[in-house]
């Protein structure tokens, strides 16, 4: 019972880098801040195209801490405040480049490119001036997700218009895909890809997989979704981060699915492994996916990281990652980024916390649970 594919796209930016981090961002709280990490042997260069949304931050934080040199390439506008000890550039991907011109560097990191346009007219300034490209995609490539188990080199989306740049429910896996091509067209051998599933951890605003540990620590009878063991699938934002600084240091290249955790989640044991980090009274009333459908509840924003396995979406939730854990990629216990999501939330102002972004309202949450009670009973 996915939403419909415009509200579908929106609720899933932020698994392509498009999700923005708060003003407290995640500089903000020392616990948010990579600790005990050793220095790299080698000091890389590195230039972030973009830096101050919800994935940059964290990169930015574990590249410092690793020892290499950042330089920041955006229009300033989105969290100027932070980093003030890195070199900034300041321009626009849609059209003012000219701050990169004649720079050097030894690995880009690109966050923001959902369009291959932007893709080539970077590229085409720091084509021999950069060593190594890593573009951050998504799982979204392989929509639909006819597949279960799909691995790096899967059936990739297609389009009839490459020079499309309408963003939609349609286009956004297919205009990826074109944008991974143009990296390694200009950088052939040099392109590392990243393809994250749901990013989530201390920063995302999108609220979706906040919701979860936000409505379990408030206790009570707690609408769960589906079937117990629909398949999940997410990535903390901070293990993401690590894992791309790494696959510079190393010189990795081709695809990687950052998918986790490492053995299969189904949706109760991430209802369960967060009711574990809190101590309150907590009942799950499991609600079949039709009469939620009836009732017009949505997968993913009203109920999200869930989505029924079946459709367009069988394999959504079923990507293989094997190749990017055998790689280095590391992946935190459920529980630390539940804890430490709910503690990032927390910490957020009392306005902004009264006005979450996803998830059911208390109030509609219990009218369905009524009207569910009424009809099996």
């Amino acid at each position: 019972m996915p939403t419909n594919r415009r509200d579908f796209l929106k609720l899933t930016g932020a698994a392509t880098g498009l999700a923005l981090i708060g003003v407290q961002s995640a500089r903000s709280q020392d616990w948010q801040k990579p600790q005990d990490v050793p220095r790299a042997t080698r000091k890389l260069r590195i230039l972030f195209l973009g830096g101050t949304r919800f994935l940059g931050p964290h990169q930015v934080e574990y590249a410092l801490a690793r020892g290499h040199e950042v330089t920041l390439f955006n229009r300033g506008k989105t969290n100027p405040q932070l980093f003030p000890e890195v070199r900034k550039l300041r321009g626009d991907r849609n059209g003012d480049l000219e701050a990169l011109v004649g720079g050097r560097w030894d690995a880009v990191i690109d966050n923001s490119a959902h369009i291959p346009r932007w893709v080539r007219t970077v590229s085409e300034i720091l084509k021999g001036n950069v060593a190594h490209y890593l573009f951050i995609s998504s799982t979204g490539v392989f929509h639909p997700y006819l597949e279960v188990g799909v691995d790096e080199f899967g059936k990739l989306a297609t389009i009839d218009d490459p020079t499309e740049e309408e963003i939609t429910g349609d286009t956004f896996g297919p205009l990826k895909v074109l944008c991974e091509q143009e990296a390694e067209k200009w950088f052939p051998g040099r392109t590392t890809i990243i393809r994250p599933h749901l990013i989530v951890g201390p920063g995302d605003t999108s609220d979706r997989f906040t919701y979860w540990p936000v409505r379990i620590a408030r206790g009570g009878e707690v609408l769960a979704p589906g079937h117990p063991d629909d398949p999940v699938q997410l990535i903390d934002v901070r293990d993401l981060a690590r894992f791309c600084i790494l696959t510079l240091e190393e010189g990795y290249t081709g695809p990687f699915n950052a998918v986790g955790p490492y053995s299969p989640l189904t949706i109760a044991g991430l209802l369960h492994g967060i009711r574990a980090t809190v101590s309150n009274e907590i009942t799950f009333t499991w609600v079949t996916k039709d009469f939620l459908e009836e009732q017009e509840v949505q997968a993913w924003s009203h109920l999200p990281v869930w989505i029924p396995p079946e459709g367009e979406y069988l394999g959504m939730c079923r990507i293989d990652g094997n190749l990017a854990a055998s790689k280095g990629l590391k992946l935190r216990p459920l529980a630390e980024t539940a804890r430490d999501t709910l503690t990032w939330w927390q910490d957020l102002s009392e306005e902004r916390r009264a006005k979450p972004k996803a998830g059911l309202a208390p109030e509609r949450e219990t009218e369905v649970l009524t009207a569910w009670h009424a009809r099996s009973g």
